[in-house]
Protein backbone atom coordinates (compact mmCIF):
# COMPACT_ATOMS: atom_id res chain seq x y z
CA UNK A 1 0.00 0.00 0.00
CA UNK A 2 1.75 3.33 -0.78
CA UNK A 3 1.93 5.91 1.64
CA UNK A 4 -0.79 8.50 -0.31
CA UNK A 5 -3.61 5.56 -0.44
CA UNK A 6 -2.94 4.75 3.66
CA UNK A 7 -3.20 8.78 4.41
CA UNK A 8 -6.50 8.74 2.24
CA UNK A 9 -7.75 5.98 4.45
CA UNK A 10 -6.75 7.49 7.73
CA UNK A 11 -8.01 10.72 6.69
CA UNK A 12 -11.18 8.77 5.85
CA UNK A 13 -12.16 7.10 9.06
CA UNK A 14 -11.26 10.57 10.86
CA UNK A 15 -14.20 12.34 8.78
CA UNK A 16 -16.26 10.07 9.62
CA UNK A 17 -15.84 10.17 13.25
CA UNK A 18 -15.81 13.74 12.85
CA UNK A 19 -19.22 13.59 10.76
CA UNK A 20 -20.40 11.48 13.43
CA UNK A 21 -19.49 13.74 16.35
CA UNK A 22 -20.83 16.95 14.22
CA UNK A 23 -24.28 14.57 13.70
CA UNK A 24 -24.36 14.13 17.54
CA UNK A 25 -23.61 18.05 18.17
CA UNK A 26 -26.13 19.06 16.12
CA UNK A 27 -28.91 16.71 17.29
CA UNK A 28 -27.96 18.00 20.72
CA UNK A 29 -28.07 21.60 19.55
CA UNK A 30 -31.48 21.40 17.89
CA UNK A 31 -33.23 19.35 20.94
CA UNK A 32 -31.96 21.63 23.27
CA UNK A 33 -32.19 21.30 27.25
CA UNK A 34 -35.90 20.15 28.50
CA UNK A 35 -38.43 22.48 29.18
CA UNK A 36 -38.32 23.90 32.86
CA UNK A 37 -42.09 22.80 32.91
CA UNK A 38 -42.26 24.87 36.33
CA UNK A 39 -42.20 28.10 38.58
CA UNK A 40 -38.45 29.12 39.18
CA UNK A 41 -37.47 27.03 42.66
CA UNK A 42 -37.93 28.67 45.78
CA UNK A 43 -35.49 28.58 48.84
CA UNK A 44 -35.38 25.55 50.66
CA UNK A 45 -38.12 25.16 53.61
CA UNK A 46 -34.83 25.24 55.92
CA UNK A 47 -34.43 28.87 54.28
CA UNK A 48 -38.26 29.62 53.94
CA UNK A 49 -38.18 29.22 57.64
CA UNK A 50 -36.00 31.69 58.47
CA UNK A 51 -37.47 34.18 55.99
CA UNK A 52 -41.12 33.54 57.47
CA UNK A 53 -39.76 34.31 61.02
CA UNK A 54 -38.37 37.55 59.71
CA UNK A 55 -41.72 38.85 57.82
CA UNK A 56 -43.50 41.43 59.56
CA UNK A 57 -46.90 40.22 61.19
CA UNK A 58 -49.87 42.66 60.71
CA UNK A 59 -53.87 42.53 60.42
CA UNK A 60 -54.58 41.77 57.14
CA UNK A 61 -55.55 45.52 55.51
CA UNK A 62 -58.45 46.69 54.03
CA UNK A 63 -59.53 46.09 50.65
CA UNK A 64 -60.60 49.84 49.95
CA UNK A 65 -59.57 51.10 46.91
CA UNK A 66 -58.13 47.86 45.40
CA UNK A 67 -58.82 46.94 41.89
CA UNK A 68 -56.48 44.15 39.20
CA UNK A 69 -56.13 47.24 37.04
CA UNK A 70 -53.63 48.53 39.28
CA UNK A 71 -51.60 45.82 38.49
CA UNK A 72 -51.10 45.98 34.76
CA UNK A 73 -51.19 42.54 33.26
CA UNK A 74 -50.51 40.50 31.35
CA UNK A 75 -47.64 42.98 30.17
CA UNK A 76 -45.51 41.94 26.73
CA UNK A 77 -42.36 39.80 27.73
CA UNK A 78 -40.54 39.28 24.26
CA UNK A 79 -42.03 39.51 21.01
CA UNK A 80 -45.47 39.04 20.29
CA UNK A 81 -45.32 36.80 23.74
CA UNK A 82 -47.19 38.59 26.77
CA UNK A 83 -46.74 37.25 30.22
CA UNK A 84 -49.46 34.51 30.17
CA UNK A 85 -48.10 33.02 26.89
CA UNK A 86 -44.69 32.95 28.37
CA UNK A 87 -45.74 30.66 31.38
CA UNK A 88 -47.46 28.48 29.38
CA UNK A 89 -44.68 27.74 27.06
CA UNK A 90 -42.75 27.20 30.48
CA UNK A 91 -44.48 25.42 32.65
CA UNK A 92 -46.54 23.22 29.77
CA UNK A 93 -44.48 20.42 27.57
CA UNK A 94 -44.50 20.28 23.85
CA UNK A 95 -46.31 23.53 23.43
CA UNK A 96 -46.17 24.79 20.05
CA UNK A 97 -47.46 28.61 19.51
CA UNK A 98 -48.69 30.25 16.53
CA UNK A 99 -47.41 33.69 14.69
CA UNK A 100 -49.08 36.04 17.58
CA UNK A 101 -47.38 33.47 20.44
CA UNK A 102 -50.84 31.86 21.38
CA UNK A 103 -50.83 28.37 22.18
CA UNK A 104 -52.18 25.66 19.73
CA UNK A 105 -51.42 22.55 21.32
CA UNK A 106 -49.30 20.95 23.98
CA UNK A 107 -49.98 19.63 27.38
CA UNK A 108 -50.06 21.23 30.81
CA UNK A 109 -49.86 19.36 34.08
CA UNK A 110 -51.77 21.11 37.15
CA UNK A 111 -49.62 20.81 39.88
CA UNK A 112 -52.20 21.98 42.13
CA UNK A 113 -54.15 19.04 41.65
CA UNK A 114 -52.75 16.52 39.57
CA UNK A 115 -54.85 16.86 36.13
CA UNK A 116 -52.91 17.13 32.68
CA UNK A 117 -54.90 19.18 29.96
CA UNK A 118 -54.39 19.43 26.17
CA UNK A 119 -55.85 23.06 25.80
CA UNK A 120 -54.90 26.04 27.01
CA UNK A 121 -58.23 27.24 27.64
CA UNK A 122 -58.54 24.60 30.39
CA UNK A 123 -55.77 26.72 31.86
CA UNK A 124 -54.72 29.27 33.70
CA UNK A 125 -51.60 31.37 35.27
CA UNK A 126 -51.99 31.58 39.08
CA UNK A 127 -50.69 34.51 41.32
CA UNK A 128 -49.17 32.65 43.88
CA UNK A 129 -49.68 35.34 45.91
CA UNK A 130 -53.07 36.97 44.67
CA UNK A 131 -53.05 40.61 44.13
CA UNK A 132 -55.74 41.58 46.43
CA UNK A 133 -53.89 39.63 48.97
CA UNK A 134 -50.58 41.67 48.00
CA UNK A 135 -52.61 44.88 47.92
CA UNK A 136 -54.01 44.27 51.87
CA UNK A 137 -50.47 43.10 53.11
CA UNK A 138 -48.60 46.67 51.43
CA UNK A 139 -48.76 46.70 48.08
CA UNK A 140 -51.37 49.17 48.15
CA UNK A 141 -48.69 51.60 48.68
CA UNK A 142 -46.71 50.82 45.63
CA UNK A 143 -46.35 52.41 42.60
CA UNK A 144 -48.18 51.48 39.43
CA UNK A 145 -45.09 50.27 38.07
CA UNK A 146 -44.05 48.03 41.48
CA UNK A 147 -47.40 46.68 41.27
CA UNK A 148 -47.05 45.64 37.21
CA UNK A 149 -43.63 43.82 38.16
CA UNK A 150 -45.02 41.87 40.75
CA UNK A 151 -48.13 40.61 38.77
CA UNK A 152 -45.64 39.63 35.96
CA UNK A 153 -43.09 38.75 37.84
CA UNK A 154 -41.33 35.67 35.77
CA UNK A 155 -38.00 35.66 38.39
CA UNK A 156 -39.50 34.15 41.51
CA UNK A 157 -41.91 31.65 41.85
CA UNK A 158 -44.92 34.14 41.98
CA UNK A 159 -46.70 32.75 38.46
CA UNK A 160 -47.83 28.89 38.12
CA UNK A 161 -50.07 27.42 35.10
CA UNK A 162 -52.95 25.24 37.36
CA UNK A 163 -56.30 23.97 36.48
CA UNK A 164 -58.51 26.76 35.86
CA UNK A 165 -61.43 26.39 38.08
CA UNK A 166 -58.96 25.56 41.28
CA UNK A 167 -57.80 28.87 40.76
CA UNK A 168 -60.70 30.22 40.92
CA UNK A 169 -61.46 28.26 43.65
CA UNK A 170 -58.34 29.92 45.33
CA UNK A 171 -59.83 33.44 44.99
CA UNK A 172 -57.00 35.86 47.34
CA UNK A 173 -57.27 33.48 50.14
CA UNK A 174 -54.29 32.69 51.76
CA UNK A 175 -52.83 29.55 53.44
CA UNK A 176 -54.59 29.53 56.35
CA UNK A 177 -57.75 29.60 54.33
CA UNK A 178 -56.98 27.49 51.36
CA UNK A 179 -54.14 24.78 50.22
CA UNK A 180 -54.15 22.89 46.73
CA UNK A 181 -56.03 20.14 46.67
CA UNK A 182 -53.25 18.10 46.38
CA UNK A 183 -51.76 17.69 49.81
CA UNK A 184 -48.05 16.63 47.96
CA UNK A 185 -47.40 19.96 47.10
CA UNK A 186 -48.15 21.91 50.24
CA UNK A 187 -44.31 22.34 51.07
CA UNK A 188 -43.58 23.74 47.56
CA UNK A 189 -46.46 26.23 47.74
CA UNK A 190 -45.78 27.32 51.22
CA UNK A 191 -42.08 27.55 50.17
CA UNK A 192 -43.32 29.74 47.20
CA UNK A 193 -45.73 32.15 49.18
CA UNK A 194 -43.04 32.77 52.11
CA UNK A 195 -40.33 33.52 49.29
CA UNK A 196 -42.72 35.89 47.50
CA UNK A 197 -43.93 38.09 50.68
CA UNK A 198 -39.77 37.86 51.98
CA UNK A 199 -38.94 39.16 48.16
CA UNK A 200 -41.59 42.25 47.90
CA UNK A 201 -41.30 42.70 52.15
CA UNK A 202 -44.67 42.19 52.22
CA UNK A 203 -46.39 41.54 55.89
CA UNK A 204 -48.41 38.23 56.61
CA UNK A 205 -51.60 38.05 59.25
CA UNK A 206 -50.89 35.39 62.33
CA UNK A 207 -53.60 32.76 61.00
CA UNK A 208 -51.41 32.96 58.19
CA UNK A 209 -48.12 32.79 59.94
CA UNK A 210 -49.57 29.30 61.93
CA UNK A 211 -50.30 27.92 58.95
CA UNK A 212 -47.35 28.12 56.48
CA UNK A 213 -45.09 27.49 60.15
CA UNK A 214 -47.23 23.90 60.22
CA UNK A 215 -46.67 22.91 56.69
CA UNK A 216 -43.01 24.05 56.71
CA UNK A 217 -42.26 22.19 59.88
CA UNK A 218 -43.47 19.15 58.38
CA UNK A 219 -41.25 19.04 55.13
Amino acid sequence: MSDTSSRRRVYARRASVFGGFVALLGTLVLSGPAAEASPPTPPSAATARTQLASLTVKAEGSSDGYSRDKFPHWITQSGACNTREEVLKRDGKNVQTDSSCAATSGTWYSEYDGETWSASGDVDIDHVVPLSEAWKSGANSWTTAQRQAFANDLTHSQLIAVTDNVNQSKGDQDPAEWLPPRSAYHCMYARMWVSVKYTYKLTLDSAEKSALSGILNGC
